[in-house]
């Protein structure tokens, strides 16, 4: 048969022009849907063009100096959800995101105080803690578990992950509460203002270099998320109505405002290999484009309280400590 003027050959086959015109406009709309809307060219910075800020601040004589580090492995497990049990509690798949974990194994959006407790962890000093914030996608690779909310692309398993407790520049730590709610950073920060962003990104061996764009890091190099938590404790609550007031940041002197109470300092820093170029970029709900700034984490404090009076003298004391060693 020759084909006629509705008809186009594909594979030896005659195929109407009408479905080949759907094919065409399907892979194109694919193409558009597997670049994140948005993340354009003006949200990436090579690593080199960021100034270098200090690495160093003034200490008081009564700073507690002390260095306490976890490892709670870099979500090997595969534990991840588009839950957020602090923000949305009860409800499943409220994030619009995923979210990667470390440390407790069981959370989700209906984890209570009592059910984390009781959960195993992949913490080595059995801290059953729970650790979690945004993946971060591969976009040049067409997998997604999240296509409804706009996420697409390969979910990239971080190279490592680390964990540390820091104290205060002008005083002693007191132990956070078990259960203290901690909220880092902002996932609407691309549109209400980012009053309360706080994102870092860098590269592993470009030290000082922090940047709120996604940075483009020298061959060799790891690209970085830097989430540092709140630290000063309100002396009353282990979370309130935004999920901030119960615990705000030091000062720019780093020292804690009146009537909070420095505890110790979380800071954790997720690592990647980066993919080439600029096909990588952020979960996040779909009015906020993938936008570095929205990038986030969340800290349930499980600890014992045994625990957290370890942890606590090790900063006080000025040691270097590491969990279960």
């Amino acid at each position: 048969m020759t084909p006629g003027r509705d008809h186009r050959t594909f594979g030896g086959a005659a195929l109407p022009v009408g479905i080949l015109l759907c094919l065409t406009l399907g892979a194109g709309l694919l193409a558009l849907r597997l670049w994140p809307t948005g993340t354009g060219p003006s949200q990436y910075v090579r690593i080199g063009a960021v100034p270098a800020g200090s690495t160093s601040g003034r200490t008081g004589p009564d700073a507690s100096t002390g260095f306490w580090t976890e490892d709670c492995g870099r979500d090997l497990e595969g534990h991840r959800n588009a839950d957020n049990v602090v923000i949305s509690p009860g409800i499943t798949g409220g994030a619009h995101h995923v979210h990667d974990y470390v440390g407790n194994l069981s959370t989700d959006a209906l984890s209570t105080d009592t059910s984390l407790a009781a959960a195993g962890t992949t913490c080595a000093g059995g801290d059953r803690s729970t650790y979690y914030w945004p993946v971060l996608r591969r976009t040049d690779r067409i997998v997604s578990t999240d296509a409804e909310h706009g996420n697409l692309g390969e979910i990239l398993t971080p190279d490592s992950v680390s964990i540390e407790f820091l104290g205060n520049a002008w005083s002693k730590v007191v132990p956070m509460p078990r259960f203290l709610r901690l909220l880092e950073g902002d996932p609407t920060a691309a549109t209400d203002g980012g009053a309360d962003g706080h994102a870092q990104w860098g590269c592993s061996d470009s030290p000082g270099r922090a940047t709120v764009l996604y940075p483009l890091c020298p061959a060799g190099q790891l690209l970085t998320r830097t989430l540092s938590f709140p630290s000063c404790w309100d002396g009353r609550s282990t979370d309130t109505p935004d999920h901030r007031g119960q615990a705000v940041f030091p000062g720019s002197s780093g020292a804690c405002p009146r009537d909070t109470f420095p505890v110790p300092r979380l800071r954790v820093t997720v690592s990647y290999r980066p993919p080439p170029g600029r096909a990588f970029a952020l979960d996040a709900f779909p009015e906020q484009k993938h936008s570095p700034v929205t990038d986030h984490g969340v800290f349930i404090d499980v600890m014992t309280d045994r625990q957290m009076a370890a942890l606590t003298a090790c900063l006080n004391e000025g040691q270097n400590c590491r969990a279960g060693a």
